[in-house]
């Protein structure tokens, strides 16, 4: 928006050279703080945090983070043969960049702007923006630029730990929300998340921080369970629907595009883009003996029965690799036409763009599974108007059940499993409902007699009964991270924090190489930081734990 606003004042003065003078030194597109409009930056950073960029949806920063750590999880196709390569400093160039040079430099250029003009609102959502992506850099790159990080007179800037970053993020959420309490000259109206509401901002600031007690809590127990019993008692956390942390896409396909990234990689006259993780779908079938209520929002078959041609799926006729257990996944997770790929599976693309499962309605903005078995097509289902889930209510009761287990903090972990699911099977389904993709779903459902509050109730009970049915904590707390990796489809730095931390879920699908080397604990920094910064030095290889992670080596796998 910035730069479509000055490329038409530099065309006016064109036109109207006698009334406009130009220093042709300056770059008329740069952002200072002499040419900006505080309101458009806000949305600006907003867009590069969440959502799109010049209709390049898929640079937020955000998307960048959330799809190598899908991969990593399980919850997408990791589509490299061995761990070491699923990482590659080259492709963490564009989330360095977007990161540093974008959010959070339009971070610093606006907070003193905000303030000086006295609107806090402003102060306060870039504050938790920027809070929230100096987190995710360390939980994914572990210690990093910081302190010396954004000068302009230093080009190569040292890195600081990632335990002192998690404490500034920590007082940046702080003064973050001394500003949504200050008496501000304007509201954020323009606030693309939530309209500049002071309340669900501050849920947010404190949200943010009960992920990093949480994830701390390897590290400084009596820390994390005070800080976390705190949060609880101030009980100004995530808890309703409208408070969700999700950014929303639209529909519309050029100038810019504004759909969500998956569905515009995805939904066109050939089809392609992700392959679907065959260990997600099989288990959200089957682990229950029944499917998962949620499968036919998250996933879209375009075919509903298992291929037969080994020309377009040429796993089919392969034996189950010998390391992989007989409870572990192989080549089809169902028998009605699941059709992804095995971790780290790294074969070529065969001609099955219209026949391999796509993302559905939730939360990519797609098709609901109506057993129709037709293939994608451009601006089919909801047309791409799906959201980032960033912090949803159920997320917040998960890691609330899984410090209640570990750390002994207020409430029953049993009953924040219940209402954790309870909310993620609630947020999916009023998601579904409120996308044109509604009346199909009115009309399959009645077709089948299918009545959702009964699907849910039955699922609920199996997941309480199989939480009954454990007999040490750490089969609990495998009950716990389950559902809470099915709940997080969209969202992979939650799942990729959850996996590291805890080791769940456990006895995840293998490689399929019997030797993927050992798995990625951290990333490399991206080529850009280390060959343009002489201060930088590359990581010797992925074992590298960040901070908080004093688990063992070998781990997870």
């Amino acid at each position: 928006m910035l730069k479509s606003i000055k490329l038409s004042l530099l065309a006016l003065c064109a036109v109207l050279v006698s009334s406009c003078e130009l220093d042709l030194l300056d770059n008329p597109n740069a952002v200072t703080t002499a040419n900006t409009d505080i309101n458009y930056l806000l949305s600006q950073i907003e867009l590069n945090y969440a959502g799109q960029q010049g209709g390049l949806t898929a640079n937020s920063h955000f998307n960048q983070i959330t799809d190598p750590t899908m991969r990593l999880t399980r919850m997408l196709n990791q589509g490299a043969a061995i761990y070491d390569n699923a990482v590659t400093p080259p492709s963490n160039d564009g989330t360095w960049n977007t990161a540093y040079a974008g959010v959070l430099n339009d971070v610093k250029t606006m907070i003193p702007l905000a303030e000086k003009a006295e609107l806090f609102v402003h102060a306060g959502i870039a504050r938790t923006i920027r809070a929230s992506v100096l987190i995710n850099l360390v939980d994914v790159f572990g210690d990093v630029p910081y302190t010396e990080a954004l000068n302009p007179e230093n080009f190569n800037p040292k890195i600081d730990g990632g335990a002192t970053i998690y404490t500034a993020a920590i007082a940046d959420l702080d003064e973050a929300i001394k500003n949504f309490g200050a008496t501000s000259k304007g509201g954020a109206t323009g606030d693309l998340f939530y309209s500049g509401s002071t309340d669900s901002w501050i849920r947010v600031a404190n949200s943010l921080k009960l992920k990093m007690l949480l994830n701390r809590r390897l590290i400084d127990k009596a820390g994390s369970t005070s800080g976390i019993n705190a949060l609880i008692t101030g009980d100004k956390l995530v808890s309703t629907a409208a408070q969700n942390f999700v950014f929303r896409f639209g529909v519309n396909l050029t100038n810019p595009d504004t759909r969500h990234p998956r569905y515009a990689g995805q939904y066109s006259p050939t089809g392609g883009g992700d392959y679907q993780s065959n260990s997600y779908m099989g288990a959200m079938y089957d682990s229950k003996g029944f499917p998962d209520p949620r499968m036919r929002f998250y996933f879209y078959r375009q075919v509903v029965r298992n291929p037969t041609d080994v020309n377009a799926l040429r796993c089919i006729t392969n034996q189950k690799p010998t390391h992989y257990g007989p409870n572990d996944v192989f080549c089809l997770p169902t028998a009605v036409g699941y059709w992804g790929r095995d971790h780290l599976s790294n074969e070529g693309i065969p001609p099955d763009g219209l026949l391999r499962t796509a993302w559905g309605l939730y939360p990519a903005g797609g098709l609901y599974d109506n057993d129709a078995g037709r293939p994608v097509s451009l601006g089919a289902g909801a047309g791409g108007a799906g959201i980032h889930p960033i912090i949803m209510r159920s997320f917040i009761d998960f890691m609330l059940a899984e410090s209640a287990l570990t750390l002994g903090t207020t409430g029953n972990p049993r009953a924040l499993l219940k209402s954790a699911v309870e909310k993620s099977m609630a947020d999916v389904r009023a998601f579904a409902l409120s996308t044109t993709e509604a009346g199909r779903i009115a009309a399959f459902e009645a077709d089948k007699k299918i009545v959702w509050a009964d699907e849910v109730t039955r699922y609920i009970d199996k997941v309480l009964a199989n939480y009954d049915a454990a007999t040490t904590d750490d089969a609990r707390l495998n009950v716990i991270a389950t559902e809470y990796w099915f709940a997080l489809y969209g969202n992979g730095i939650e799942a990729y924090n959850l996996y590291r931390r805890t080791g769940k879920p456990a006895n995840q699908q293998p490689a399929l190489d019997p030797n993927p080397g050992p798995f990625v604990r951290s990333f490399y920094y991206p080529t850009s930081f280390i060959a343009r910064n002489s201060n930088a030095k590359q990581k010797a290889n992925v074992t590298t734990a960040v901070f908080w992670d004093n688990n063992p080596a070998g781990f997870v796998r």
